[in-house]
């Protein structure tokens, strides 16, 4: 449930900005510059941080105490100060809250901390009693803020008014706070300061980012900006029922951001608190020992964290009839040995875990959020970042990350900056596959000729990053059944010696709805994309007997169920490019689906093994007597399930069949692969406090889904 709280931290804040920004209009003669100056000015203004907050009252009110056109003229150290939004905040939080936030010995730097944090008045009872009788330390109960003598002379009428006129109004809207799991730390980004200082700053609050955040916030203050919404507002919306139509809703508030590769297949990205695991089947299953001892990983301490995010996330299914026949004719045709329910990766046939409850309900990498320190973490909804900060560290010879620049859904921009009193804090980008390697380039790490093409400046000249993007590519046959099925997404899974994965899924809606749907969606993207309305797919000619089936069936709708095939890996590799500066925009993506003939070979073999199993004894209920294999991959060859040009050989070739109709599982990773982009520390190679911790690290795909593996890594 959303629950709507009052809070005024937001609105105290915007009303101190605006305040000051005309204070300094009326004294200084000119605007704030809400952005600060560049590195060198900040650099600089690091010396005034650290002045005692009594000794920089008193230069102040010195200075506010001169004539207008003195003070104009001077140009000394609390005038370059006064430029910076941080320290003017710092300077009048001590006014506005007075002794409860500032204590004797505090310097700028650690006043602006407390200022900008989201929980100063959680942790204040005293400033605020409640919302009717509002309560702050310098405010009378006729609403005047009590500054001194020399600030209200300095300020002029004119500013005071308005300030009040503002502040009146102002003060009855609430702050939304998102708390499907009473998270009053997770808000608007319209809510957020204009400056904000953090020991770590997470780019993504997906599925490595929110793990990431609970664990780091237990010994740092982490600030998590995510560009989507949360998936609390509507809990109909992530259930089990709704997942095609959630994965396929192309609204600007969806959950998922559609996109077509320059292969001609239709993707999507999360844009939502929990990421991917707002959107996916809800399979979790770890990877297999191999994949783990190949990335360097402490075994031990990988499994601890799957078991901390296992408590939180993950359940053992409801497996019923049609998921039973999966099974059942997995063993019948050879997939063994039967593993029982484990979430270990086991070359056999096995029942997996699901994020889907028994009562439909998904739980994501945002439930992992109640493992966070409220106290210490803030995360921002709506918040895209632009670029990431960079400056030169003159000690090692070498870029350093230090802030970020995000917008609100408003449009405006706000800075978020690491914290001088931590040495050791970082940027971490877990922004997924697609939003990492992007990120990055338009910060100005990247290909530097490709960089200069779009007229961004190169920090650093990485060829690497946005290389290595690699997609598993899925093949379906869609089996209509004549008897009715529940409705199930993977939960059975077939693990091949060959490399294949065999799963199932039941009881959504396939035929014309789904065709007309899909449709749809390559319209919308291909509009908005590089492709045009022309390529998209022709369906072939109905075969007669499908033309009957549809035509037998009650409801011209299909119900029934998908077998699918993944290959792991896979050896194909693509890459990532820009297409516009606008980090809101998709990037150009090649995945190069089956370009290497192993990738090829797996697919072929692996839909061999789906044509025996829909033979098989245990599957037989499940299928219309009337349908041989070959009139069900003619079925599939009519959905525009992608853009790719279709053969009359498919029907009959595995090989061109695997080629024509191949589709996505949104498992696609890669783009700033460990020992290319990053270390095996995830620390990103030649810049200092940085690290990218996500998919996008991943050289292969980890087991038969992903997710379990990314939210371990998190933690």
């Amino acid at each position: 449930m959303t629950k709507v709280y009052k809070s005024t931290t937001g609105v105290i804040i915007l009303v101190v900005m605006i305040s000051i920004s005309y204070i300094i209009r009326d004294c200084y003669g000119r605007e704030i510059i809400l952005d600060g100056g560049d590195y060198d000015d900040d650099d600089e203004i690091m010396k005034i941080n650290n002045i005692n907050v009594g000794e920089y009252e008193k230069k102040l009110m010195e200075y506010f105490s001169k004539d207008p056109v003195d003070r104009y003229e001077e140009e000394d150290e609390v005038v370059r100060s006064i430029r910076h939004v941080n320290n003017f905040i710092g300077a009048f939080s001590s006014v506005i809250y007075g002794n409860y936030v500032v204590k004797p010995g505090d310097t700028l730097l650690s006043i602006q901390d407390k200022f900008v944090d989201p929980f100063v008045l959680d942790n204040n009872p005293e400033i605020i009693r409640d919302f009717d009788g509002l309560v702050v330390p310098g405010m009378n109960s006729g609403f005047g803020l009590q500054f001194s003598e020399d600030i209200k002379a300095s300020m002029g009428l004119g500013s005071i008014l308005f300030m009040w006129a503002f502040l009146a109004p102002t003060l009855f809207f609430h702050v939304l706070s998102y708390s499907g799991k009473d998270y009053k730390f997770v808000r608007e980004a319209t809510s957020a300061p204009l400056l904000l200082s953090y020991d770590y700053i997470i780019i993504g609050g997906g599925t490595c980012g929110c793990p990431l955040a609970a664990t780091l916030s237990q010994g740092a203050r982490v600030l998590v900006l995510e560009r989507g919404g949360s998936p609390y507002t509507n809990p109909e919306r992530t259930s089990l029922r709704n997942f095609l139509n959630t994965l396929s809703d192309t609204t600007p508030s969806s959950f998922s951001q559609q996109f077509i590769s320059t292969d001609g297949v239709l993707n999507t990205r999360a844009r939502v608190l929990g990421g991917g695991s707002v959107l996916n089947a809800g399979f979790y299953s770890r990877a297999g020992i191999r994949y783990m001892k190949g990335a360097g990983w402490n075994l031990s301490l990988a499994h601890e964290s799957y078991n901390w995010v296992e408590k939180v996330v993950a359940f053992v299914p409801q497996v019923k009839q049609w998921q039973s026949a999966v099974r059942d004719g997995l063993l019948e045709v050879g997939v063994l040995p039967y593993n029982g329910f484990t979430f270990d990766h086991l070359i056999g046939t096995k029942i997996g875990g699901t994020i889907f409850d028994r009562m439909g309900h998904r739980h994501t990498a945002a439930d992992l959020l109640q493992h966070a320190d409220p106290r210490r973490i803030s995360v921002f909804l709506h918040a895209t970042v632009q670029k990431i900060l960079f400056r030169y560290n003159k000690g090692r010879r070498r870029p350093e990350a230090y802030g970020v620049i995000f917008e609100d859904a408003l449009g405006r921009s706000h800075r978020a900056v690491l914290s001088r009193r931590r040495l050791k804090g970082e940027i971490i980008v877990s922004a997924g596959a697609i939003g990492s390697p992007q990120l990055l380039m338009l910060s100005g790490l990247g290909p530097a000729k490709h960089l200069e093409a779009h007229k961004i400046r190169v920090v650093l000249d990485q060829p690497f990053v946005g290389q290595g993007m690699a997609d598993n590519p899925m093949n379906i046959l869609v089996v209509p059944s004549p008897v009715p099925v529940e409705m199930s997404l993977i939960q059975t899974v077939g693990i091949t010696k060959f490399g294949s994965f065999i799963e199932g899924a039941s009881g959504y809606t396939f035929g014309h709805t789904l065709s007309h749907r899909i449709h749809e969606i390559f319209e919308m993207v291909s509009n908005q994309s590089t492709y045009s309305s022309m390529f998209l797919p022709k369906t072939n000619k109905s075969s007669n007997i499908i033309e009957d089936t549809l035509r037998s069936s009650s409801n011209p709708i299909l119900k029934g169920g998908v077998l699918l095939e993944k290959i792991m890996g896979p050896l194909s590799k693509g890459h990532l490019e820009l297409i516009t500066t606008n980090p809101n925009d998709n990037p150009l993506v090649t995945f190069n689906y089956f370009k290497e003939p192993q990738d090829l070979w797996m697919c072929v073999q692996g839909m061999e093994t789906i044509l025996r199993l829909i033979n098989s004894t245990a599957f037989s209920r499940f299928r219309y007597r009337n349908m041989p294999a070959r009139a069900l991959m003619e079925l599939v060859l009519q959905l525009p399930v992608n853009l790719r040009p279709k053969h009359a050989s498919a029907a009959s070739s595995l090989k061109q069949y695997c080629r024509d109709t191949v589709l996505t599982i949104w498992h696609y990773h890669g783009g700033c692969l460990v020992g290319k982009v990053v270390d095996h520390n995830y620390k990103v190679i030649g810049v200092d406090s940085l690290r990218v911790i996500d998919g996008s690290t991943f050289h292969h795909s980890p087991g038969t889904n992903p997710q379990a593996t990314v939210m371990m890594l998190g933690r």
